[in-house]
Order: C-alpha cells, then structure tokens, then sequence
C-alpha cells in the first residue's frame, strides 16, 4: 500500500515509527479493543431507549439525556486529556481511563436510575481522555501511516458500534438477558482493551512528554482551528441525535424495536467501508472540500428522506446518512493530523475540537426530545437537523483547507 504525500509529510525526524514484531502487533491489538470499546456503550442504548425509559420512568427529555450525559463530560474533560499524558505518561492515563470505563459499565446496569446516570457520566470521562489521545498517540507511533492507522481505529469502533445497535434487541428480549444485562456484555471488551494495553506500560508511548514536540500555537487562537471544531461538533451532533431517537421514531411509524435495531445497524454498518478508507483518501489530496461536499449531501438527503419518506424506503435513507457519517467522522479525525505540525499540536487540536464540539452535540439529543415533547411531532427536529447538515458544509469547507492550525494564516 502506498504511503499518501501528507503522512510522508508527518514522519519527521525525532518521532519514532512503531517497532514491527510483537510489540507493534499488541500495539496495534490494543488500538484496535480500546477503539471498539469506546462506542459500543453509547450505540447499544439507542434501540433500548424504550426499554429504558420504561422501566426506569423516564420523560423523553431525560431519556435524551441519557446521551447528552456522556457528551457533557468529553466536553469537561477533553481539554485536559494532554496534560494528564505529558504529565503521568500516554499509556498509563489510557490504560486507568479504559479501567475507568469497565467500572463505569458495570455501575450503569447495577440498580436504578441513579446509578445509570451515575455509570453513564463515568463511562463519558473516560471515553473523553481515549477520544483525545488516540489520534496523538497514532500520529506519534505511526507517522508514516497515519492515513492507515486512523482507518483501522474508525473501522474497529463503528463496527462494534453497529453490532451493538443490531444486537441490543434480540441479545434483551429475545435471548431474555433484559436491557441491563445486554449492556452489561461490553464490559467484557473493556476488560480486553485494558489487558491488551497493559504490556505498552513499558513502552516509549509510556515516557513523559512522549506526545512528539510541544505546541507552536495556541489552537483557541487559530480560526482554522475553530472551523475543525465546529465540523466535529457538528457531525458528533448529527450522530448522536440519530442513534438516540431514530429508533423511536421508526418505532412510533409501525416498525417493531427489532426491526428499527437493524436499520440502525444498517446504518452504522454502511460507515465502515468509508470510516476506512476516507482517511486513507483525505490524506492523499491536496484539500478535502470535495469529501465535505460529498459527506453533507449525504447527511441532508438521508434526513430529508426520514422527515418526508415512508418506512418503506427507510433503508435507504439510512444507508446515505451512514455513508455520510462514515466521511464525516473519518473527516474529522484525520484534521486533527492534517492541520497540525507535531503530534503535541495535534492533542491540543483533538482536545479542544473534542470539548467545544461535544459541548455543541450534548444539545443536540436532550433538544430533540423536548422539541418532540413540546410539539408533539418530528417535524421541527428534524428540520433543524437538516440545517445542521448545511452548518456541516460550510464548517468542512474551511476545515478542509490545505492549511495548518496558525493563527497568522488560519
């Protein structure tokens, strides 16, 4: 596979290339379980919401909630992420965050509605501390394959993120494991994430100050900094707004929980191919306005066709808003590498883009329930998330130049 001009561009010297052999291989495993782990949580609730609300006596406005919880806390924590790895080292804050996010699974299932939201905010924490490093972290191991490592780590998160959504409802009802126990399983991918990450405790990812350089700029300065963020706080909202209602609404229009579980899935599974190979693309072009064009058209016809369309062409229109998402979200991960200089650069970007763009989408779930709480439709949620769509397209276009994040030139 040919390496793209951008990730020759980032192999620059001083910042090592990870060890092929075993080490590299864990590396790589540990990569691919701590990705997984870190979606899965979030996309199994979204065909349980029902379930959820149910049981526990929630409104729909709270059981929005639910999703704007976790958001709220990438949004607090992010920022911070960069300074907890240059100061207890990468590996270890990955490795307690991924502990974190087993004890927080487990929390969430073990009673009531308190101990949910109480699980959920912990799970939230300690997804902040992995969204943000990981990009650094492959930026700084794998300079020479950025394009490639960003889409094994998209692809292993949104294929466990769709086999969650399609099998939260049979895995409850069916096979009689009820909502607590079905999200109870993805502890077990947690515990895997945290065994493969524990041998990279003895390993240069681990050494302070091992993020590869220290920031030439101040990113809360950069206005090319401010259009990556607005983009990812745009397409973090357009996501997490679908996979928390669409099920619902597909359920209030005839279809069965289990039926409206598997266009999710379809959904999530028409990203995969794309969450590949669009890093691999966008780090071959000059700029990625053209892949911003592409992933808004997706997005505003897919809404469009759920606002306006039947059940029966449903499929479909899931089918374009996952393609969309896949660009969108693959999109988003390679700015953070793209526009920035050194991988300490890159953390800062991630970390901002991850705090105020989550901040953006932990509105988007709770406001879409208390829009359908207020007007008793879909009508005008559903019309503001397709101008989200059109925000998407105008942030992407600035987002997608061939710039870096300076603000003298942003």
């Amino acid at each position: 596979m040919s390496v793209s001009t951008q990730d020759r561009a980032s192999a620059k010297p001083g910042v090592s290339t990870a060890k092929a052999g075993t080490g590299g291989l864990l590396l790589v495993l540990g990569i691919i379980f701590v990705a997984a782990a870190l979606r899965a949580p979030f996309t199994s609730v979204g065909p349980l919401l029902k379930l959820i609300r149910d049981d526990l006596g929630l409104s729909n406005t709270q059981a929005g909630f639910i999703t704007t919880l976790p958001l709220l806390a990438f949004a607090l924590l992010s920022p911070f992420a960069p300074r907890l790895a240059r100061r207890f080292g990468l590996a270890r804050v990955l490795l307690l965050a991924m502990l974190a996010l087993s004890a927080g699974i487990l929390i969430r299932s073990a009673a009531g509605a308190f101990t949910f939201f109480a699980g959920t905010a912990v799970i939230g924490l300690a997804i902040a501390v992995c969204n943000v490093l990981l990009p650094g972290l492959i930026k700084g191991r794998f300079p020479a394959r950025i394009g490639l490592m960003t889409g094994i780590y998209t692809v292993s998160m949104n294929l466990c993120a769709a086999a969650a959504s399609g099998f939260s409802v049979p895995l409850a009802a069916e096979a009689g494991f009820g909502w607590r126990g079905t999200l109870l399983m993805w502890f077990i991918i947690a515990v895997l994430a945290v065994a493969l990450w524990i041998p990279q405790l003895k390993s240069s990812v681990q050494s302070k100050g091992g993020q590869g350089g220290k920031a030439s700029v101040n990113v809360w300065k950069s206005p090319l900094a401010w259009q990556v963020t607005l983009f990812m706080g745009l397409q973090s909202l357009l996501y997490y707004v679908l996979i928390s209602w669409f099920s619902v609404i597909l359920s209030e229009r005839g279809m069965t929980l289990a039926q409206a579980g598997w266009i999710l899935s379809l959904m999530q599974l028409a990203q995969l191919p794309f969450t590949f190979f669009v890093p691999l693309w966008a780090g071959r072009l000059k700029n990625q306005r053209g892949l911003v064009l592409i992933t808004s058209v997706l997005f505003f016809t897919g809404i469009l066709g759920i606002w306006l369309g039947s059940t029966s062409w449903m499929a479909l229109w899931a089918v374009c808003i996952g393609i969309g998402g896949g660009f969108a979200f693959g999109l988003a991960m390679m700015f953070f590498s793209l526009r920035t200089r050194n991988v300490q650069e890159a953390s800062e970007l991630s970390g901002m883009a991850q705090s105020v763009g989550y901040l953006l989408a932990a509105m988007g779930p709770a406001l879409f329930g208390l829009l359908h709480d207020a007007t008793g439709s879909w009508n005008l949620p559903l019309a503001l998330l397709a101008a989200a769509a059109l925000l998407l397209f105008a942030a992407g276009m600035g987002a997608g130049r061939n710039k870096y994040v300076d603000s003298s030139r942003g």
